[in-house]
Protein backbone atom coordinates (compact mmCIF):
# COMPACT_ATOMS: atom_id res chain seq x y z
CA UNK A 1 0.00 0.00 0.00
CA UNK A 2 1.14 3.46 -0.78
CA UNK A 3 2.56 5.72 1.54
CA UNK A 4 1.19 8.80 0.39
CA UNK A 5 -1.55 9.61 1.77
CA UNK A 6 -4.74 12.07 0.80
CA UNK A 7 -8.02 12.86 2.31
CA UNK A 8 -11.19 11.22 1.73
CA UNK A 9 -12.50 14.11 -0.65
CA UNK A 10 -9.80 13.57 -3.14
CA UNK A 11 -10.00 9.65 -2.94
CA UNK A 12 -13.84 10.35 -3.77
CA UNK A 13 -13.13 12.84 -6.64
CA UNK A 14 -10.29 9.75 -8.10
CA UNK A 15 -13.13 7.49 -7.86
CA UNK A 16 -15.20 9.51 -9.98
CA UNK A 17 -12.18 10.22 -12.49
CA UNK A 18 -12.00 6.41 -13.22
CA UNK A 19 -15.54 6.59 -13.98
CA UNK A 20 -15.38 8.87 -16.20
CA UNK A 21 -17.14 11.66 -14.10
CA UNK A 22 -16.57 14.75 -15.98
CA UNK A 23 -19.27 16.94 -14.84
CA UNK A 24 -20.07 17.55 -11.00
CA UNK A 25 -22.94 20.60 -9.88
CA UNK A 26 -22.81 21.54 -6.19
CA UNK A 27 -23.02 24.73 -3.44
CA UNK A 28 -19.47 25.42 -2.04
CA UNK A 29 -20.34 24.39 1.74
CA UNK A 30 -17.33 23.85 3.61
CA UNK A 31 -17.82 20.44 3.85
CA UNK A 32 -17.15 20.12 -0.04
CA UNK A 33 -13.63 21.22 0.42
CA UNK A 34 -11.74 18.35 0.32
CA UNK A 35 -13.65 16.59 -2.36
CA UNK A 36 -13.18 19.97 -4.66
CA UNK A 37 -9.36 20.61 -4.03
CA UNK A 38 -9.65 16.58 -5.00
CA UNK A 39 -11.88 17.69 -8.68
CA UNK A 40 -9.59 20.27 -9.06
CA UNK A 41 -6.65 18.52 -9.29
CA UNK A 42 -8.84 15.88 -11.62
CA UNK A 43 -9.96 18.68 -13.78
CA UNK A 44 -13.16 17.62 -13.41
CA UNK A 45 -15.51 20.15 -14.32
CA UNK A 46 -17.63 21.93 -11.40
CA UNK A 47 -20.38 24.30 -11.73
CA UNK A 48 -21.46 26.09 -8.27
CA UNK A 49 -24.87 26.74 -7.72
CA UNK A 50 -26.78 29.21 -5.73
CA UNK A 51 -29.21 26.35 -4.11
CA UNK A 52 -28.61 22.80 -4.01
CA UNK A 53 -31.93 21.75 -5.39
CA UNK A 54 -30.52 23.96 -8.49
CA UNK A 55 -27.36 22.11 -8.05
CA UNK A 56 -29.43 18.50 -8.42
CA UNK A 57 -31.65 19.89 -11.21
CA UNK A 58 -28.66 20.59 -13.34
CA UNK A 59 -27.04 17.44 -12.67
CA UNK A 60 -30.10 16.06 -13.74
CA UNK A 61 -30.99 18.32 -16.72
CA UNK A 62 -26.93 16.87 -17.91
CA UNK A 63 -27.59 13.58 -17.29
CA UNK A 64 -31.00 13.72 -19.47
CA UNK A 65 -29.42 14.82 -22.62
CA UNK A 66 -25.82 12.99 -22.11
CA UNK A 67 -27.13 9.65 -21.21
CA UNK A 68 -23.94 9.76 -18.99
CA UNK A 69 -23.98 9.86 -15.17
CA UNK A 70 -23.06 12.90 -13.54
CA UNK A 71 -22.57 14.09 -9.78
CA UNK A 72 -24.42 16.27 -7.20
CA UNK A 73 -22.10 17.17 -4.15
CA UNK A 74 -23.65 19.17 -1.46
CA UNK A 75 -22.91 19.17 2.34
CA UNK A 76 -24.81 17.85 5.01
CA UNK A 77 -27.35 20.78 5.81
CA UNK A 78 -28.01 21.03 1.76
CA UNK A 79 -29.15 17.05 1.46
CA UNK A 80 -32.82 18.31 2.60
CA UNK A 81 -32.74 20.82 -0.14
CA UNK A 82 -31.66 18.26 -2.53
CA UNK A 83 -34.11 15.88 -1.74
CA UNK A 84 -36.58 17.89 -4.41
CA UNK A 85 -34.34 17.05 -7.57
CA UNK A 86 -33.34 13.74 -6.12
CA UNK A 87 -37.33 12.82 -6.40
CA UNK A 88 -37.43 14.56 -9.98
CA UNK A 89 -34.19 12.26 -11.17
CA UNK A 90 -36.03 8.84 -9.75
CA UNK A 91 -38.83 9.82 -11.57
CA UNK A 92 -37.49 10.19 -15.14
CA UNK A 93 -34.64 7.19 -13.92
CA UNK A 94 -31.91 10.04 -14.64
CA UNK A 95 -28.33 8.11 -13.21
CA UNK A 96 -27.57 11.09 -10.44
CA UNK A 97 -24.89 10.44 -8.53
CA UNK A 98 -25.93 12.42 -5.44
CA UNK A 99 -22.84 12.52 -2.52
CA UNK A 100 -23.78 14.26 0.13
CA UNK A 101 -22.46 15.05 3.87
CA UNK A 102 -23.68 13.68 6.99
CA UNK A 103 -22.18 14.28 10.56
CA UNK A 104 -18.88 12.40 12.22
CA UNK A 105 -19.38 9.04 11.39
CA UNK A 106 -17.64 8.26 15.19
CA UNK A 107 -20.26 10.03 16.95
CA UNK A 108 -23.57 9.11 14.47
CA UNK A 109 -26.24 9.13 17.23
CA UNK A 110 -25.02 11.14 19.33
CA UNK A 111 -26.79 14.67 17.87
CA UNK A 112 -23.79 14.83 15.91
CA UNK A 113 -23.58 18.75 14.30
CA UNK A 114 -26.84 18.54 11.55
CA UNK A 115 -27.22 15.12 11.71
CA UNK A 116 -30.66 13.47 10.42
CA UNK A 117 -30.55 10.10 9.14
CA UNK A 118 -30.32 10.91 5.65
CA UNK A 119 -29.57 7.16 4.18
CA UNK A 120 -32.91 6.21 4.80
CA UNK A 121 -34.68 9.71 3.79
CA UNK A 122 -33.18 9.01 0.07
CA UNK A 123 -33.95 5.40 0.42
CA UNK A 124 -37.51 5.51 -1.64
CA UNK A 125 -35.83 8.12 -4.14
CA UNK A 126 -33.08 6.26 -5.49
CA UNK A 127 -32.05 2.90 -6.68
CA UNK A 128 -28.91 3.06 -3.79
CA UNK A 129 -28.41 4.57 -0.44
CA UNK A 130 -25.42 4.23 1.42
CA UNK A 131 -23.57 5.52 4.03
CA UNK A 132 -19.24 5.16 3.66
CA UNK A 133 -18.42 3.87 6.67
CA UNK A 134 -14.65 3.08 6.32
CA UNK A 135 -12.51 5.64 4.32
CA UNK A 136 -10.37 2.65 3.23
CA UNK A 137 -13.77 1.51 1.12
CA UNK A 138 -14.09 4.97 -1.00
CA UNK A 139 -13.61 3.50 -4.41
CA UNK A 140 -15.76 0.57 -3.45
CA UNK A 141 -18.87 2.54 -2.35
CA UNK A 142 -18.31 5.12 -5.38
CA UNK A 143 -18.10 1.54 -7.76
CA UNK A 144 -21.38 0.13 -6.47
CA UNK A 145 -23.13 3.25 -6.62
CA UNK A 146 -21.60 3.66 -10.21
CA UNK A 147 -22.49 0.31 -11.16
CA UNK A 148 -26.15 0.61 -10.02
CA UNK A 149 -27.14 3.76 -11.69
CA UNK A 150 -25.95 2.68 -15.33
CA UNK A 151 -27.07 -0.86 -14.97
CA UNK A 152 -30.56 -2.31 -15.68
CA UNK A 153 -33.09 0.66 -15.42
CA UNK A 154 -30.47 3.53 -14.88
CA UNK A 155 -31.44 6.14 -11.70
CA UNK A 156 -30.14 8.15 -9.45
CA UNK A 157 -28.14 6.83 -6.49
CA UNK A 158 -27.15 8.21 -2.75
CA UNK A 159 -23.89 8.28 -1.35
CA UNK A 160 -23.66 9.42 2.48
CA UNK A 161 -19.59 10.89 3.83
CA UNK A 162 -19.35 11.54 7.36
CA UNK A 163 -17.27 14.45 7.64
CA UNK A 164 -14.75 12.72 9.20
CA UNK A 165 -14.25 10.56 6.66
CA UNK A 166 -14.27 13.50 3.92
CA UNK A 167 -11.58 15.21 5.63
CA UNK A 168 -9.04 12.38 6.96
CA UNK A 169 -6.44 11.51 5.73
CA UNK A 170 -5.91 7.70 3.57
CA UNK A 171 -3.69 5.79 1.41
CA UNK A 172 -3.79 7.23 -1.96
CA UNK A 173 -4.48 3.70 -3.63
CA UNK A 174 -6.66 2.32 -0.83
CA UNK A 175 -8.81 0.21 -2.11
CA UNK A 176 -6.74 -0.71 -5.24
CA UNK A 177 -5.21 -3.79 -3.41
CA UNK A 178 -8.45 -5.76 -3.82
CA UNK A 179 -10.57 -7.15 -7.04
CA UNK A 180 -11.75 -5.32 -8.84
CA UNK A 181 -7.85 -4.10 -9.58
CA UNK A 182 -9.36 -1.41 -12.44
CA UNK A 183 -11.84 0.94 -11.11
CA UNK A 184 -12.94 1.72 -15.05
CA UNK A 185 -16.29 2.29 -15.54
CA UNK A 186 -17.08 -1.47 -16.98
CA UNK A 187 -19.73 -2.15 -20.28
CA UNK A 188 -23.07 -1.52 -19.47
CA UNK A 189 -24.99 -5.19 -19.14
CA UNK A 190 -28.03 -5.54 -21.67
CA UNK A 191 -30.96 -7.70 -20.95
CA UNK A 192 -31.62 -10.55 -23.55
CA UNK A 193 -35.09 -11.96 -24.33
CA UNK A 194 -36.32 -15.71 -23.79
CA UNK A 195 -36.23 -16.96 -27.37
CA UNK A 196 -39.38 -18.38 -26.87
CA UNK A 197 -41.19 -15.54 -25.69
CA UNK A 198 -40.03 -13.62 -27.88
CA UNK A 199 -40.96 -15.86 -30.38
CA UNK A 200 -44.55 -15.62 -29.13
CA UNK A 201 -44.14 -11.67 -29.22
CA UNK A 202 -43.10 -11.56 -32.76
CA UNK A 203 -46.26 -14.08 -34.13
CA UNK A 204 -48.46 -11.56 -32.39
CA UNK A 205 -47.34 -8.40 -33.80
CA UNK A 206 -46.92 -10.32 -36.97
CA UNK A 207 -51.06 -11.08 -37.01
CA UNK A 208 -51.72 -7.50 -35.42
CA UNK A 209 -53.79 -4.99 -37.93
CA UNK A 210 -53.85 -2.15 -35.51
CA UNK A 211 -51.26 -2.47 -33.84
CA UNK A 212 -49.47 0.57 -31.66
CA UNK A 213 -45.46 1.38 -30.26
CA UNK A 214 -46.06 2.98 -26.98
CA UNK A 215 -42.13 4.41 -25.79
CA UNK A 216 -41.11 5.59 -22.62
CA UNK A 217 -37.60 6.32 -20.59
CA UNK A 218 -36.70 2.60 -21.14
CA UNK A 219 -35.94 3.74 -24.62
CA UNK A 220 -34.48 6.92 -24.06
CA UNK A 221 -31.82 5.43 -21.51
CA UNK A 222 -31.15 2.56 -23.67
CA UNK A 223 -30.38 5.03 -26.61
CA UNK A 224 -33.02 3.06 -28.61
CA UNK A 225 -34.85 6.40 -30.02
CA UNK A 226 -33.77 6.05 -33.60
CA UNK A 227 -34.47 2.22 -33.40
CA UNK A 228 -37.92 2.95 -32.44
CA UNK A 229 -38.27 5.68 -35.01
CA UNK A 230 -37.46 3.12 -37.90
CA UNK A 231 -39.64 0.04 -36.49
CA UNK A 232 -42.56 2.56 -36.76
CA UNK A 233 -41.67 3.91 -40.44
CA UNK A 234 -40.57 0.52 -41.91
CA UNK A 235 -43.53 -1.25 -40.16
CA UNK A 236 -46.10 1.09 -40.80
CA UNK A 237 -47.21 1.17 -37.05
CA UNK A 238 -48.35 4.76 -35.38
CA UNK A 239 -45.76 5.53 -32.73
CA UNK A 240 -46.88 7.53 -29.15
CA UNK A 241 -44.71 8.57 -26.02
CA UNK A 242 -45.52 7.88 -22.52
CA UNK A 243 -46.65 11.37 -21.01
CA UNK A 244 -43.84 13.44 -19.11
CA UNK A 245 -41.57 11.09 -19.80
CA UNK A 246 -37.92 12.13 -21.99
CA UNK A 247 -39.11 13.19 -25.35
CA UNK A 248 -38.29 10.37 -28.17
CA UNK A 249 -39.09 11.46 -31.44
CA UNK A 250 -39.44 14.95 -32.90
CA UNK A 251 -42.81 15.71 -34.38
CA UNK A 252 -41.39 15.68 -37.91
CA UNK A 253 -41.39 11.85 -37.84
CA UNK A 254 -43.81 10.27 -40.41
CA UNK A 255 -44.85 7.24 -37.50
CA UNK A 256 -45.03 10.05 -34.68
CA UNK A 257 -47.95 10.58 -33.60
CA UNK A 258 -47.83 12.33 -30.29
CA UNK A 259 -48.74 11.47 -26.77
CA UNK A 260 -50.20 8.54 -25.42
CA UNK A 261 -52.46 10.84 -23.53
CA UNK A 262 -56.10 11.53 -24.34
CA UNK A 263 -56.27 14.60 -23.34
CA UNK A 264 -53.29 16.65 -24.80
CA UNK A 265 -53.55 14.41 -27.76
CA UNK A 266 -57.02 13.26 -28.11
CA UNK A 267 -56.38 11.44 -31.32
CA UNK A 268 -54.75 9.23 -29.57
CA UNK A 269 -57.98 8.12 -28.40
CA UNK A 270 -58.85 6.61 -31.59
CA UNK A 271 -56.23 4.52 -31.59
CA UNK A 272 -56.34 3.00 -28.54
CA UNK A 273 -60.05 2.14 -28.89
CA UNK A 274 -59.47 0.98 -32.97
CA UNK A 275 -55.85 -1.06 -31.39
CA UNK A 276 -55.96 -5.03 -31.17
CA UNK A 277 -52.04 -4.92 -29.77
CA UNK A 278 -50.44 -2.37 -27.83
CA UNK A 279 -46.71 -2.78 -27.63
CA UNK A 280 -45.01 -0.57 -24.80
CA UNK A 281 -41.37 -0.19 -24.95
CA UNK A 282 -39.20 0.41 -21.89
CA UNK A 283 -42.66 1.76 -19.98
CA UNK A 284 -44.77 1.11 -17.23
CA UNK A 285 -48.71 0.48 -16.58
CA UNK A 286 -49.20 3.11 -14.12
CA UNK A 287 -51.93 6.01 -13.67
CA UNK A 288 -50.63 7.74 -16.57
CA UNK A 289 -51.74 4.52 -18.18
CA UNK A 290 -54.69 3.73 -16.26
CA UNK A 291 -53.15 0.65 -14.81
CA UNK A 292 -53.72 -1.20 -18.03
CA UNK A 293 -57.24 -1.00 -17.43
CA UNK A 294 -60.23 0.26 -19.55
CA UNK A 295 -61.55 2.64 -20.42
CA UNK A 296 -58.13 3.58 -21.77
CA UNK A 297 -57.29 0.64 -23.13
CA UNK A 298 -59.88 -1.90 -24.70
CA UNK A 299 -60.64 -5.29 -22.47
CA UNK A 300 -60.21 -6.76 -26.40
CA UNK A 301 -56.42 -5.60 -26.89
CA UNK A 302 -53.40 -7.37 -26.30
CA UNK A 303 -50.62 -5.88 -24.00
CA UNK A 304 -47.29 -6.60 -24.51
CA UNK A 305 -44.69 -4.66 -22.35
CA UNK A 306 -41.08 -5.17 -23.16
CA UNK A 307 -38.31 -3.47 -20.67
CA UNK A 308 -35.05 -3.56 -19.86
CA UNK A 309 -35.02 -4.52 -16.49
CA UNK A 310 -37.01 -6.75 -13.70
CA UNK A 311 -37.48 -3.42 -12.30
CA UNK A 312 -40.22 -2.22 -14.51
CA UNK A 313 -41.62 -5.32 -15.09
CA UNK A 314 -42.57 -5.75 -11.26
CA UNK A 315 -45.19 -2.61 -11.99
CA UNK A 316 -46.23 -4.43 -15.73
CA UNK A 317 -48.07 -7.13 -14.01
CA UNK A 318 -51.88 -5.68 -15.88
CA UNK A 319 -49.93 -6.58 -19.72
CA UNK A 320 -50.98 -9.80 -21.13
CA UNK A 321 -47.25 -10.79 -21.61
CA UNK A 322 -44.16 -9.21 -19.73
CA UNK A 323 -40.75 -9.68 -21.50
CA UNK A 324 -37.53 -8.88 -19.99
CA UNK A 325 -35.79 -7.50 -22.70
CA UNK A 326 -33.65 -4.45 -24.03
CA UNK A 327 -35.78 -2.06 -25.97
CA UNK A 328 -33.06 -1.91 -28.30
CA UNK A 329 -32.83 -5.33 -28.73
CA UNK A 330 -36.08 -5.66 -29.41
CA UNK A 331 -36.97 -2.99 -31.56
CA UNK A 332 -34.17 -4.62 -33.80
CA UNK A 333 -35.63 -7.76 -33.94
CA UNK A 334 -39.09 -6.61 -34.58
CA UNK A 335 -37.54 -4.47 -37.68
CA UNK A 336 -36.48 -7.65 -39.02
CA UNK A 337 -39.99 -9.12 -39.16
CA UNK A 338 -40.52 -7.21 -42.62
CA UNK A 339 -36.56 -7.85 -43.88
CA UNK A 340 -37.56 -11.91 -43.22
CA UNK A 341 -41.14 -11.36 -45.45
CA UNK A 342 -42.99 -11.92 -42.41
CA UNK A 343 -45.19 -8.41 -41.94
CA UNK A 344 -47.82 -7.75 -44.27
CA UNK A 345 -49.00 -4.50 -42.50
CA UNK A 346 -50.02 -1.86 -45.30
CA UNK A 347 -49.79 1.74 -44.76
CA UNK A 348 -54.00 1.90 -44.23
CA UNK A 349 -53.45 2.38 -40.10
CA UNK A 350 -51.12 4.26 -39.87
CA UNK A 351 -52.67 6.60 -42.51
CA UNK A 352 -55.71 7.04 -40.60
CA UNK A 353 -54.04 8.33 -37.44
CA UNK A 354 -52.29 10.76 -39.09
CA UNK A 355 -55.85 11.32 -40.70
CA UNK A 356 -57.04 11.89 -37.54
CA UNK A 357 -54.20 13.88 -36.06
CA UNK A 358 -54.65 16.54 -39.45
CA UNK A 359 -58.25 16.73 -38.12
CA UNK A 360 -57.53 17.65 -34.45
CA UNK A 361 -54.62 19.65 -35.55
CA UNK A 362 -56.96 21.69 -37.74
CA UNK A 363 -60.09 22.05 -35.61
CA UNK A 364 -57.23 23.30 -33.00
CA UNK A 365 -56.18 25.99 -35.22
CA UNK A 366 -59.41 27.10 -36.13
CA UNK A 367 -60.91 27.33 -32.59
CA UNK A 368 -57.38 29.68 -31.63
CA UNK A 369 -58.10 31.61 -34.35
CA UNK A 370 -61.80 32.50 -33.23
CA UNK A 371 -60.05 33.32 -29.69
CA UNK A 372 -57.33 35.20 -30.62
CA UNK A 373 -59.24 37.02 -33.10
CA UNK A 374 -61.84 38.06 -30.26
CA UNK A 375 -58.70 38.87 -27.34
CA UNK A 376 -57.25 41.09 -30.29
CA UNK A 377 -60.94 42.67 -30.62
CA UNK A 378 -61.55 43.22 -26.94
CA UNK A 379 -58.40 44.24 -25.63
CA UNK A 380 -57.84 40.42 -24.18
CA UNK A 381 -54.84 38.96 -23.51
CA UNK A 382 -52.92 35.90 -25.12
CA UNK A 383 -54.06 32.50 -25.29
CA UNK A 384 -51.03 29.79 -23.76
CA UNK A 385 -51.85 27.66 -26.59
CA UNK A 386 -51.21 31.10 -28.75
CA UNK A 387 -48.11 31.79 -26.64
CA UNK A 388 -46.21 29.08 -27.08
CA UNK A 389 -46.97 28.60 -30.59
CA UNK A 390 -45.83 32.48 -31.12
CA UNK A 391 -42.55 31.46 -29.05
CA UNK A 392 -41.72 28.67 -31.16
CA UNK A 393 -42.53 30.28 -34.60
CA UNK A 394 -39.00 32.60 -33.25
CA UNK A 395 -37.17 29.88 -32.71
CA UNK A 396 -34.85 27.91 -35.59
CA UNK A 397 -34.22 24.11 -36.31
CA UNK A 398 -31.23 23.41 -33.60
CA UNK A 399 -32.93 25.61 -31.07
CA UNK A 400 -33.76 24.08 -27.51
CA UNK A 401 -37.22 24.57 -25.96
CA UNK A 402 -37.43 23.80 -22.10
CA UNK A 403 -41.18 23.99 -20.46
CA UNK A 404 -41.96 24.58 -16.75
CA UNK A 405 -45.73 24.73 -14.66
CA UNK A 406 -48.67 23.30 -14.58
CA UNK A 407 -50.93 24.63 -17.19
CA UNK A 408 -47.76 26.10 -18.83
CA UNK A 409 -46.23 22.52 -19.33
CA UNK A 410 -49.55 21.17 -20.62
CA UNK A 411 -50.56 23.95 -23.36
CA UNK A 412 -46.83 24.01 -24.52
CA UNK A 413 -47.06 20.25 -25.04
CA UNK A 414 -50.15 20.56 -26.82
CA UNK A 415 -48.26 23.07 -29.10
CA UNK A 416 -44.86 20.90 -29.49
CA UNK A 417 -47.50 18.40 -31.37
CA UNK A 418 -49.15 21.40 -33.74
CA UNK A 419 -45.91 22.82 -34.52
CA UNK A 420 -44.36 20.16 -35.10
CA UNK A 421 -47.14 18.90 -37.68
CA UNK A 422 -46.77 22.36 -39.44
CA UNK A 423 -42.96 21.73 -40.11
CA UNK A 424 -41.34 22.92 -37.10
CA UNK A 425 -38.26 21.23 -35.85
CA UNK A 426 -35.83 21.92 -32.73
CA UNK A 427 -32.91 20.71 -31.26
CA UNK A 428 -34.23 19.28 -28.14
CA UNK A 429 -37.02 18.89 -25.69
CA UNK A 430 -36.97 19.55 -21.60
CA UNK A 431 -39.66 19.13 -19.15
CA UNK A 432 -40.40 17.80 -15.59
CA UNK A 433 -40.84 14.26 -15.26
CA UNK A 434 -43.42 11.89 -13.93
CA UNK A 435 -43.61 14.43 -10.41
CA UNK A 436 -43.85 17.17 -12.65
CA UNK A 437 -41.89 19.45 -10.11
CA UNK A 438 -41.97 22.96 -10.65
CA UNK A 439 -38.79 25.02 -10.65
CA UNK A 440 -36.71 22.46 -13.03
CA UNK A 441 -36.57 25.02 -16.39
CA UNK A 442 -33.94 27.68 -15.96
CA UNK A 443 -32.04 24.48 -14.32
CA UNK A 444 -33.05 22.01 -17.61
CA UNK A 445 -32.41 25.31 -19.91
CA UNK A 446 -28.94 25.59 -18.50
CA UNK A 447 -28.03 22.27 -18.88
CA UNK A 448 -29.55 22.71 -22.61
CA UNK A 449 -27.14 25.57 -23.08
CA UNK A 450 -23.97 24.55 -21.16
CA UNK A 451 -24.47 21.16 -24.12
CA UNK A 452 -25.50 23.21 -27.08
CA UNK A 453 -23.50 26.46 -26.82
CA UNK A 454 -24.08 27.63 -30.32
CA UNK A 455 -28.00 27.05 -30.24
CA UNK A 456 -30.33 29.81 -28.65
CA UNK A 457 -32.35 28.06 -25.48
CA UNK A 458 -35.78 29.21 -24.83
CA UNK A 459 -37.93 28.16 -21.86
CA UNK A 460 -41.51 28.95 -21.43
CA UNK A 461 -41.82 28.54 -17.55
CA UNK A 462 -45.40 29.98 -15.62
CA UNK A 463 -45.06 32.61 -12.98
CA UNK A 464 -45.76 30.05 -10.20
CA UNK A 465 -42.89 27.60 -11.41
CA UNK A 466 -40.80 30.57 -11.98
CA UNK A 467 -40.87 31.38 -8.58
CA UNK A 468 -40.26 27.81 -7.74
CA UNK A 469 -36.87 28.02 -8.79
CA UNK A 470 -36.17 31.28 -10.91
CA UNK A 471 -33.49 32.58 -8.55
CA UNK A 472 -31.47 29.75 -10.13
CA UNK A 473 -30.90 32.30 -12.92
CA UNK A 474 -28.27 33.64 -11.11
CA UNK A 475 -26.32 30.88 -12.63
CA UNK A 476 -27.25 31.23 -16.30
CA UNK A 477 -25.63 34.89 -15.81
CA UNK A 478 -22.49 33.65 -13.33
CA UNK A 479 -21.53 30.68 -16.06
CA UNK A 480 -22.06 33.24 -19.05
CA UNK A 481 -24.31 31.29 -20.38
CA UNK A 482 -27.45 33.25 -21.62
CA UNK A 483 -31.38 31.90 -22.17
CA UNK A 484 -34.47 33.34 -22.66
CA UNK A 485 -36.95 33.09 -20.16
CA UNK A 486 -41.06 33.41 -21.28
CA UNK A 487 -43.04 33.96 -18.43
CA UNK A 488 -46.79 32.79 -19.07
CA UNK A 489 -47.66 35.28 -16.36
CA UNK A 490 -51.11 34.38 -15.55
CA UNK A 491 -51.35 36.23 -12.08
CA UNK A 492 -50.90 33.19 -9.86
CA UNK A 493 -50.99 29.42 -9.70
CA UNK A 494 -53.81 28.91 -12.43
CA UNK A 495 -53.28 25.20 -12.59
CA UNK A 496 -54.53 25.61 -9.19
CA UNK A 497 -57.17 28.12 -9.38
CA UNK A 498 -59.09 26.62 -12.08
CA UNK A 499 -59.47 22.98 -10.21
CA UNK A 500 -60.51 25.05 -7.33
CA UNK A 501 -63.18 27.30 -9.13
CA UNK A 502 -64.65 23.75 -10.13
CA UNK A 503 -64.46 21.88 -6.83
CA UNK A 504 -65.42 24.79 -4.65
CA UNK A 505 -69.04 25.22 -4.34
CA UNK A 506 -68.88 29.10 -4.36
CA UNK A 507 -67.26 28.40 -7.98
CA UNK A 508 -63.86 30.97 -6.43
CA UNK A 509 -60.59 30.40 -5.96
CA UNK A 510 -58.89 30.72 -2.78
CA UNK A 511 -55.07 31.75 -1.89
CA UNK A 512 -53.66 31.27 -5.86
CA UNK A 513 -52.97 34.89 -6.65
CA UNK A 514 -50.00 36.50 -7.04
CA UNK A 515 -49.43 39.88 -6.74
CA UNK A 516 -48.06 41.72 -10.75
CA UNK A 517 -44.52 40.81 -10.47
CA UNK A 518 -42.14 42.04 -13.12
CA UNK A 519 -40.15 39.27 -13.63
CA UNK A 520 -38.42 41.51 -16.67
CA UNK A 521 -37.27 44.00 -14.03
CA UNK A 522 -35.66 41.14 -12.24
CA UNK A 523 -33.24 40.06 -15.34
CA UNK A 524 -32.52 43.47 -15.59
CA UNK A 525 -31.26 43.71 -11.71
CA UNK A 526 -29.32 40.76 -12.86
CA UNK A 527 -27.64 42.91 -15.70
CA UNK A 528 -29.81 40.91 -18.66
CA UNK A 529 -32.75 41.97 -20.97
CA UNK A 530 -36.28 42.49 -20.01
CA UNK A 531 -39.43 43.20 -21.56
CA UNK A 532 -43.13 43.26 -20.68
CA UNK A 533 -45.12 42.17 -23.61
CA UNK A 534 -49.15 43.30 -22.53
CA UNK A 535 -50.51 42.27 -26.16
CA UNK A 536 -49.73 39.37 -28.71
CA UNK A 537 -48.50 41.57 -31.54
CA UNK A 538 -45.64 42.91 -28.76
CA UNK A 539 -44.29 39.17 -28.75
CA UNK A 540 -42.54 38.39 -31.78
CA UNK A 541 -40.70 41.52 -31.59
CA UNK A 542 -39.82 41.18 -28.20
CA UNK A 543 -38.79 37.39 -28.53
CA UNK A 544 -36.57 38.58 -31.50
CA UNK A 545 -35.08 41.35 -29.78
CA UNK A 546 -34.57 38.85 -26.65
CA UNK A 547 -32.82 36.62 -28.59
CA UNK A 548 -30.51 39.29 -30.41
CA UNK A 549 -29.11 40.73 -27.37
CA UNK A 550 -27.00 38.07 -26.36
CA UNK A 551 -27.81 38.05 -22.62
CA UNK A 552 -29.62 36.01 -20.51
CA UNK A 553 -33.30 37.81 -20.91
CA UNK A 554 -36.62 37.65 -20.21
CA UNK A 555 -40.10 38.40 -21.83
CA UNK A 556 -42.68 38.73 -19.54
CA UNK A 557 -45.95 38.28 -21.04
CA UNK A 558 -49.10 39.08 -19.35
CA UNK A 559 -51.09 35.83 -20.38
CA UNK A 560 -54.68 34.40 -20.50
CA UNK A 561 -55.20 31.90 -17.34
CA UNK A 562 -57.26 29.17 -19.11
CA UNK A 563 -57.31 25.36 -17.76
CA UNK A 564 -55.83 22.70 -19.88
CA UNK A 565 -57.89 19.42 -21.17
CA UNK A 566 -55.45 17.54 -19.11
CA UNK A 567 -56.36 19.52 -15.87
CA UNK A 568 -59.42 19.69 -16.60
CA UNK A 569 -60.22 16.27 -16.71
CA UNK A 570 -58.50 15.66 -13.96
CA UNK A 571 -60.28 18.15 -12.03
CA UNK A 572 -63.89 16.31 -13.01
CA UNK A 573 -62.54 13.19 -12.11
CA UNK A 574 -62.03 14.16 -8.43
CA UNK A 575 -65.08 15.93 -8.22
CA UNK A 576 -66.56 13.06 -8.96
CA UNK A 577 -64.29 10.65 -6.78
CA UNK A 578 -65.13 9.86 -3.49
CA UNK A 579 -62.84 8.75 -0.17
CA UNK A 580 -65.06 8.29 2.63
Amino acid sequence: MSEKKIRGGSLIARALRDKGIENVFTLSGGFCNPALEGLMECQIDVINCPHEQIAGHLADGHTRITRKPTVCLVGPEGFANAVPSMMEAWGERSPVIFITGSSSLRRQGAGGFKEIDDVKIAEPLTKYSASITDGNRIREFVDKAYLIATNGYPGAVHLSVPVDIMFSSFPENAGLEERPFSQSKKIKNIAWPDPNQMSEVLKLASNSKKPMLIGGHGVWWSGSEKKLEAAGQNLNIPIFNVPYHQKLLGEEAKSYMGLADIHQYPPSKFAFDESDLILMVGTRLDNQMNFGNPPLFPKSTKIVCINGSHEEIELNRAADINMLCDPGVFLDTLSKLKVNNKWNLDSKWIEQNILEKKKWIDKSLKDLEKETIEAKKNGGKIHPLQLALDVQDAMKDNDWLVIDGGNTHFWSEIAINIAGHKGKKLGGILHPGTFSMLGVGVPFALSAKNLNPKSNVVLISGDGAFLSGGLSIEAAFQEKKPIVVVIDNNGGLDCISQQQERLFESGKHFATDFRDIPFHKIFEGFGGHGELVLKREELAPALKRALASGKTACVNVKAKGVISPIVAAVSNKRDKASIE
